[in-house]
């Protein structure tokens, strides 16, 4: 058992993150600390309506940079005026959950944020409400897995941090916690 590798940010939530959230919100029981619950990474490719060939490069850099292979999404109705038929399809997702949903984050907020170019932190703006961020990146070149060569268009992609937390100001506090670098 002691051989099994967990992920570096997964440690280093039960052992400092959680007893420091659990003091900040005054929480009894360690179930109630907020936590990660997953990570969907989603790449929608509105040019696949006219190239269909765009969606596997696309699928590929998406499993490069998430390490698990995407789902292919399909459109849910047509819409004449985008030239998009009911199943055509129009993108690409994976959801993350357990070590490589950690792995991921880590890799994102230590490696892939710091190399976009006149970064000042994320917006504390991008909450919904009932605790979850969303984060959308302009290209998909700052994960160092993409080999620059072989990418033939910049594709952007929205990275959805889904938490247990309650409101936004518990999330904030926990993805604070976790590294995530917002704005001042």
């Amino acid at each position: 058992m002691a051989d099994k590798k967990t992920a570096r940010l997964k440690d280093k939530f039960s052992k400092e993150i959680a007893p420091a959230l659990m003091k900040e919100f005054n929480l009894k029981n360690p179930m109630a600390v907020p936590r990660l619950h997953k990570i969907v990474v989603n790449m929608g490719l509105g040019e696949a309506t006219q190239n269909a060939k765009v969606i596997d490069p696309a699928a590929n850099e998406l499993a490069q940079v998430a390490g698990q292979k995407p789902v292919i999404t399909k459109a849910k109705k047509s819409i004449a005026a985008f030239k998009v038929r009911a199943g055509m399809p129009i993108g690409a997702m994976v959801t993350l959950r357990g070590d490589r949903m950690y792995e991921f984050l880590d890799r994102l907020v230590n490696i892939a944020l710091p190399r976009v170019r006149d970064f000042r932190g994320v917006s504390t703006r991008s909450f919904d409400g009932r605790g979850n961020f969303t984060l959308g990146l302009k290209d998909q070149l700052i994960f160092p897995e993409i080999d620059y060569a072989k990418v033939d268009k910049l594709k952007g992609m929205n990275v959805t941090i889904v938490t247990t937390a309650a409101n936004d100001n518990e999330a904030r506090a926990l993805l604070k916690h976790l590294g995530m670098p917002f704005r001042q």
